[in-house]
């Protein structure tokens, strides 16, 4: 069953090709036939421009329940027994501290929904009836509608190697960046308070290199630069709201 077949669906896809292919046309000018790329790089800015309010919101967020992780603990150890009474003081918690357990889950629904807006933008030969010419364009040779796996099953040159390459280094080094400079935080009791969690969660980090592999090359460029994006804001907004000793 094609979604993008639903009719409110296919006019959200339409006018996100007709506004990315029209931008593309407004840079090609300065960039020439990496104009369609330049254009996921700007829109990519655009998003996470406007996702900083909601990116403070997390990082409070953050800060929050660092600050009620010893009374979490205590929670635990008086309630851990019983599920439904542990979850009701828990959020009976976070309604006296008038915080939100989910705060900072949008960040996250807002890029899941614009990387599989440009996965199917340049996945589709076809959007509402007409021919994708977004799937000519291309990154120094690499062509922005084919995944790596792609490109290596139907034979992979040298310029789509090295573009490939350079995206996944960059999304694999600042995945090791965060991994250092936050580590993941283990609780000492409780269902993840297990031994091997800690690896585990660091590991985590690595997963966009892996989901990027599987991507067209235009949904690669938009998780290269958010990641990076994503540490540098994370970064500075910890120094603005640091977590309790």
């Amino acid at each position: 069953m094609d979604i993008f077949a639903f009719p409110p669906l296919a006019l959200l896809l339409d006018g996100a090709y007709t506004a990315l292919l029209s931008l593309s046309h407004l840079l090609e000018p300065f960039a020439g036939a990496a104009a369609a790329a330049l254009a996921v790089v700007l829109v990519t800015l655009l998003v996470r421009t406007c996702l900083i309010p909601v990116g403070v919101s997390q990082a409070k967020a953050e800060q929050m329940r660092a600050r009620l992780a010893p009374r979490m603990r205590e929670l635990q150890q008086k309630h851990g027994k019983d599920r439904e009474r542990l979850q009701r003081e828990t959020m009976a918690l976070y309604r006296d501290e008038k915080a939100s357990p989910f705060a900072g889950c949008l960040p996250l629904l807002v890029q899941a929904a614009v990387v599989g807006i440009l996965y199917t933008l340049f996945l589709r030969p076809e959007i509402a009836g007409h021919a994708n010419a977004l799937l000519s364009h291309d990154l120094f040779g690499a062509p922005l509608g084919t995944s790596l796996l792609g490109a290596i099953g139907t034979g992979i040159d040298a310029a789509t190697v090295i573009v490939w390459a350079v995206a996944l280094l960059i999304i694999v080094v600042i995945a090791d960046i965060t991994r250092r400079v936050f580590p993941a935080q283990v609780p000492d009791e409780g269902p993840l308070a297990v031994p091997g969690m800690e690896s585990t969660m660091n590991a985590l980090h690595y997963l966009t290199a892996v989901f990027a592999v599987f991507v067209p090359l235009a949904a690669a460029l938009y998780l290269v630069v958010t990641v990076t994006w994503t540490l540098v804001q994370r970064a500075l907004l910890r120094r603005r709201y640091p977590l309790p000793a």
